[in-house]
């Protein structure tokens, strides 16, 4: 199971939360976080908790209840209540499949710092998330050694400042907006005094797993900011977007916010044409551009979730004759030690 210090949750949960208290911070730490209780609301078959908790053990569950209103009770396939179930499944050693599977720990030269590509950083600011996704790529990240505090996130501005190739700073974690505005506002302060800096890009899921969180204040310090503003959503079915998370879109492009997003291609979740496409046009009335669609990175505890790269580009191929181009998603895949994502597509006979 994820570890984190207690320092590092103090940063990113408030201390009290007031009965009845609707606001994010209540909604994120109300989250719920037990399989007995997630079987019992969705009226699901008590023979799933064997499973559920042996899942749970190795990762724990973690929902909040906006998300978990957009699940059909009672239905087992359904596609977001796979996103977040926990399986005995977890448990199966699959060979190719390893706790760290993008190699990031040989690309980390501070801590909450990883550096991978030319031009471009990625800063961990926060430990935690909203949502804990079964098939997280960073289910085994050490958050511990990568949660900076304050002062020791100067080491990594000042790695920033003395390389003036980086144009980008990309705030990641667990989510960067599970921490406090107060915090992320401090950050983004201190980006941008880096003269060289062009851009923020933001990768989060609080959008979408609890809409709520794009208030006023965080719209005043993201609004505020020189750098340009890029946040890259992480949605990977039709059923995760409605009406609240269209309407947390539209408050974020109000502030010139670019919206791409990026989706997993999962088993039994989207490895469909139609899920697919209804994803993708969903997305464009939500005011967002499909980004990429990724194939599964192989971190121990998902391999039930992976589709075969030739499956995946047989939908890819199908799809695009269903689809205007600019609702096509790029289908890659993340290499440790390549300079860029890597396409996939047919190969040559």
């Amino acid at each position: 199971m994820i570890t984190r210090s207690p320092a590092s949750l103090q940063r990113v949960i408030p201390a009290t939360i007031e009965k009845g208290d609707s606001s994010w911070q209540a909604q994120l730490s109300g989250a719920l976080r037990d399989p007995r209780v997630l079987l019992s609301r969705l009226k699901l078959d008590e023979a799933l908790l064997p499973g559920a908790e042996a899942g749970h053990a190795l990762f724990e569950v973690r929902v909040p209840a906006a998300y978990l209103a957009r699940i059909r009770p009672g239905d087992p396939n359904d596609p977001l209540l796979r996103q977040i179930l926990p399986l005995s499944a977890e448990s199966d050693t699959v060979q190719g499949f390893v706790s760290d599977p993008l190699e990031e720990a040989e690309h980390t030269p501070h801590p909450g710092l990883i550096h991978k590509y030319a031009g471009r950083v990625l800063l961990i600011a926060s430990p935690i998330c909203a949502i804990n996704c079964r098939y997280c790529f960073r289910r085994h990240f050490p958050y511990g050694e990568n949660s900076p505090s304050r002062a020791q996130w100067n080491d990594a501005l000042n790695y920033m400042r003395n390389d003036t190739s980086i144009q980008e700073a990309i705030l990641s974690g667990g989510d960067p907006l599970a921490s406090s505005d107060k915090r992320l506002s401090w950050l983004v302060k201190r980006l941008e005094e880096i003269p060289h800096l062009k851009r923020l890009r933001i990768h989060t899921r609080l959008p979408v797993v609890i809409p709520d969180r794009i208030d006023g204040t965080l719209l005043d310090w993201l609004g505020a900011t020189r750098l340009q503003k890029v946040m890259v959503l992480h949605i990977n079915h039709a059923n995760e977007i409605d009406d609240a998370v269209i309407k947390a879109c539209a408050r974020l492009q109000s502030i010139g916010v670019t919206l791409l997003n990026q989706s997993v291609l999962l088993r039994g979740v989207n490895d469909s044409v139609e899920a697919l496409a209804a994803l993708s046009e969903r997305l464009f009335e939500a005011g967002i551009l499909p980004y990429y669609l990724h194939v599964l990175d192989p971190v121990s505890g998902a391999a039930h979730f992976d589709a075969p790269d030739d499956e995946a580009v047989i939908l890819v191929e199908a799809l695009r004759e269903r689809l205007a181009g600019f609702l096509m998603p790029r289908l890659v895949r993340e290499v440790p030690g390549e300079k860029s994502k890597s396409p996939l597509s047919l190969r040559s006979p």
